[in-house]
């Protein structure tokens, strides 16, 4: 096959190599029966087997830190689940085996998340990874997972486990395709991460043979199958002269005229503070906090330990700004203390009891985390700033904003807008919170209805769209109009293109994965604020996303 396949870029680079395949194929056990008296010794051996995944997705998370960490917490999660163990076990008793019972019991849990909308939906692939590795593991078969190889290749995949894309080697994965996904699900955060280039949500992905020769461009989406010579060498020169230009951007970022947009980034914890140092972030546009309470057993976090972590994210830019998001979970971050634990609790997680909402209705996990920020703090020349995720409205903005002066923090406030009603009323949030952030993913997600995890609605997932445009727009106005900031922590901002596009609408700062801030930096620095300004616009009066795309990079180009 000779042809050029279009996907999702998901994560800058290119990448030429030959393909191999993940290693994911469901195993089937039989339907043997047992007699009652085998029950109890299949049911110790499925305890042991969820264990044992559990275990090994919590210390694959531990050696890849991060952002890896918290994802890999909450996929262990589903390994331990009370509720999935209990059926695995009644299984069992009436005569099935424990890889066919847990085999089985899986797939009732996965039709349940599958039909309960928006974020739990798109979990469905985390629960058919650890299904798998309980069920080989329960076979004695080997792992599922990235194939071995001596030479360096593409991984192609339906989709990739976050246990897989965690610990990917981009010694040796040169870069990967996946078939499902879309631009804010796990794998192409832990993508842009690790700065491995990635397409995803690629039609027929999987069909491409094993070995075949693809190149792979990680900013425009394009997948070239079996490329020739002229084709490999144009790529080459491409991603060469990206390279010269990353090496040329240097220091704060500014358009070419001098407009500072300063470039931060989102971290998960102190492990990816070292990445961001050296992408020469500026300080930290978001910082999440959830992975402190995703692997605290079941309880949250002490104060003490909470102020310990912080103080080493804060420690690390004495005069930079950092901004930290408040505990964020709810939907595809069930927490035991925190939220309902099934989706019968609460049938649409995603619109429900989740962030700020949650926080409100546990006010003493909020009060901690601001006391233990507000600890970590003292003594340290360091900007701190502290935002709510989920804020719908003035109210939840003033709740926040009380919550912050009970617990003694002298840190500015903020809002997040993730939803379209604080978007369309940003002045009146600003009445409470000295700034916004908007968190592009889930903003597009609310504003669409559509689940930022499924890759057949990726379309409306796209941060080009207008609306979407519009949206950010109305909140930079908002902000100015205050005389307060207005930043971009979403994974927009992530794209070079788009990143000049923001700029022109009036964002005062963008914050994206540390491997983004050189191309975002280069791009900034090739441009006046006019040029950004007359893209925005061109970019606002498309009535598509792909339009509006062209549209700016006809402006920018000079074409």
């Amino acid at each position: 096959m000779d042809a050029k396949l279009q996907g999702v870029g998901v994560s800058h680079g290119v990448a030429i190599g030959e393909v191999r395949h993940m290693g994911t194929a469901l195993l089937e056990p039989p339907a043997r029966r047992i007699a009652p008296g085998e029950a109890p010794r299949e049911q110790a051996r499925a305890r042991q087997a969820a264990e044992a995944v559990a275990a090994d997705l919590v210390a694959r998370g531990n050696l890849a830190g991060g952002e890896a960490q918290a994802v890999l917490e909450a996929q262990s999660l589903m390994a331990r689940d009370p509720e999935l163990m209990a059926d695995i076990e009644r299984r069992i008793a009436v005569g099935s085996t424990a890889e066919r019972a847990a085999y089985d019991a899986f797939a009732a849990y996965r039709a349940l998340l599958a039909g309960a909308g928006d974020y739990l939906a798109g979990r469905v692939a985390d629960l058919d990874d650890v299904r798998n590795r309980m069920v080989a593991r329960l076979l004695g078969v080997p792992m599922p997972g990235v194939p071995d190889s001596d030479e360096p290749f593409v991984l192609l995949a339906r989709d990739l486990a976050p246990a897989d894309t965690a610990l990917l080697d981009p010694s040796l994965v040169l870069g990967f395709v996946t078939e499902e996904g879309g631009p804010t699900s796990h794998s192409a955060i832990l993508a842009r991460a690790l700065g491995v280039p990635a397409v995803v949500a690629l039609p027929g992905a999987v069909e491409l043979p094993e070995g075949t020769l693809v190149a792979v461009d990680g900013s425009s989406g394009e997948v070239v199958v079996n490329p020739d010579a002229a084709e490999r060498a144009e790529l080459a020169r491409a991603a060469e002269e990206r390279r010269a230009a990353l090496a040329a951007a240097a220091g704060p970022g500014a358009t070419s005229d001098g407009h500072k947009i300063p470039l931060l980034a989102n971290i998960g914890g102190p492990a990816d503070v070292p990445a961001a140092l050296e992408a020469g972030a500026e300080g930290v546009g978001l910082f999440r906090t959830e992975f402190l309470f995703l692997e605290s057993d079941g309880r949250p976090p002490s104060e003490d330990m909470q102020a310990e972590v912080y103080r080493q994210v804060l420690q690390a830019f004495p005069e930079g700004r950092v901004v930290v998001r408040v505990l964020d979970a709810g939907a595809d971050k069930p927490l035991a203390f925190l939220t309902p634990a099934t989706p019968a609790e609460e049938p649409n997680p995603a619109l429900g009891v989740r962030g700020l909402r949650a926080l409100l209705d546990h006010p003493g996990v909020l009060l901690t985390q601001l006391r233990a920020l507000a600890r970590a703090a003292e003594g340290l020349p360091v900007y701190l700033e502290v935002m709510a995720p989920m804020v719908a409205d003035r109210a939840d903005a003033r709740a926040f904003a009380d919550a912050c002066r009970e617990a003694g923090l002298r840190a500015r406030a903020g809002a997040m807008v993730e939803i379209p009603s604080a978007a369309l009323r940003a002045r009146a949030v600003l009445q409470e919170v000295e700034f916004l952030s908007l968190g592009t993913n889930d903003l597009a997600q609310y504003a669409f209805a559509a689940d930022r995890q499924v890759g057949a609605v990726s379309r409306l997932q796209d941060p080009w769209q207008p609306a979407l445009l519009d949206l950010v727009a109305l909140a930079a106005e908002a902000a100015k109009a205050e005389g307060k900031s207005c930043g971009v922590c979403g994974e927009a901002a992530a794209d070079p293109l788009l990143a000049c596009v923001l700029t022109g609408l009036g964002v005062t700062s963008l914050s994206m994965a540390a491997s983004a801030l050189p191309y975002v930096r280069a791009a900034l620095a090739r441009h006046t604020l006019a040029q950004c300004e007359r893209a925005a616009a061109a970019a606002r009066a498309a009535e598509e996303a792909e339009e509006a795309r062209a549209a700016a990079h006809s402006v920018l180009s000079g074409e």
